[in-house]
């Protein structure tokens, strides 16, 4: 068994789409990135990648590489499945904390996890998603940001 982490940041700025865990949620501001900007999937990325010794999102999809403009995160999770199933591991779970302080995540997660669990080929109770606000505390509490942290579980197969 491996463990790995991920974390991720991005800008929120008006009138720009705000996609986290896959689905677009509607809101006043979006997460300003190279791809989609989906928070959530890019810290799971990075901790699957982590725990499979495979370096960092940054490095297999950099924002250098003009075809990850816009990119839909959920086909960098895709292909990040493909490398850790190559290295022969499967997932035990994920665990993941959304950091934002407006909108309420609470209606969201059911869909975020089901559509997380179709794009990695996944049951969605290998999956948890929780949410939190910073108290009006930074930057995610200033609503200028939102963050994510994941933690992934990995497994080779026998």
């Amino acid at each position: 068994m491996r463990v790995g982490i991920g974390y991720d940041v991005h800008k929120l700025e008006p009138e720009v789409p705000l996609i986290i865990g896959g689905i677009e949620i509607p809101h006043s501001k979006g997460a300003i990135g190279y791809s989609d900007g989906d928070v959530l999937i890019h810290a799971m990325c990075d901790a699957l990648l982590g725990a499979a010794n495979l370096r960092d999102i940054g490095f297999h999809f950099p924002d250098t590489d003009p075809d990850n403009k816009g990119i839909d995160s959920k086909i960098l999770l895709r292909r990040v499945m493909e490398m850790i199933t190559e290295k022969g591991y499967t997932i035990g779970n994920v665990d993941s904390t959304i950091c934002l302080q407006q909108p309420r995540m609470f209606p969201h997660i059911a869909d975020m996890k089901e559509t997380l669990a179709e794009a990695m080929g996944i049951d969605k109770e290998q999956i948890s998603i929780k949410a939190t606000t910073t108290e009006k505390l930074g930057f995610v509490g200033l609503e200028e940001g939102i963050s994510a942290y994941a933690v992934a579980l990995i497994e080779k197969k026998e």
